[in-house]
């Protein structure tokens, strides 16, 4: 492996004739599906400058970016993006999969988790300059309200697809993060 580019978040990477990306501050992605007292499914929507739209996302954050915390476990991650991006605190996570985010284009790897006995103690929105709308969607009505987002010009993270069929499929949930 050849170190092209480092810079503060993101290094640029060659092996052999594969160029490719990793993150410089990070351990790995969780991502967070979150099914509320109520029957709502929760999802954020963010302007994100490299696809320059806003996108509708489950809530979702790095491991091990804070200083301090580079060793976080990936549980304690779900958690605390969980209640600073949507205001919920959730007892435990149950891990469902991992997997890479784009296999040809990054080694980031994203584990999925279903949050467990989530309490509303906040109103969420992220961190500073993240801007973080929340939406709770009844779970009945997720994939009507997603092609409206669409329809409005939103993009919805294909991740969201992925994670709905967990939520759908309460029989698929194995509790094994592992790939």
């Amino acid at each position: 492996m050849t170190e092209l580019y480092r810079g503060k978040f993101l290094g640029l990477y060659k092996t052999g004739h594969w160029e490719y990306c990793s993150r410089t501050n990070a351990s790995a992605v969780v991502v967070i599906l979150t099914r509320t007292p109520e029957g709502n499914i929760l999802f954020t929507e963010q302007y994100r400058p490299p696809v320059n739209a806003r996108v509708i996302e489950f809530p979702a954050g790095l491991v091990g970016d804070e200083p301090g915390q580079e060793n976080e476990c990936l549980e304690t991650a779900a958690i605390r993006e969980l209640e600073e991006e949507c205001g919920y605190l959730a007892q435990s996570m149950v891990p469902l999969t991992a997997g890479p985010t784009s296999a040809g284009l990054t080694n980031e790897l994203i584990h999925f988790f279903m949050a467990q006995e989530p309490t509303r103690v906040g109103c969420g929105g992220g961190v500073e300059g993240e801007n973080i709308t929340v939406h709770q969607i009844p779970q009945s009505q997720c994939h009507q309200w997603l092609k409206q987002q669409q329809e409005r010009g939103l993009m919805v993270d294909p991740k969201v697809f992925a994670g709905l069929y967990f939520l759908l499929h309460p029989d698929a949930v194995d509790g094994g993060a592992d790939p």
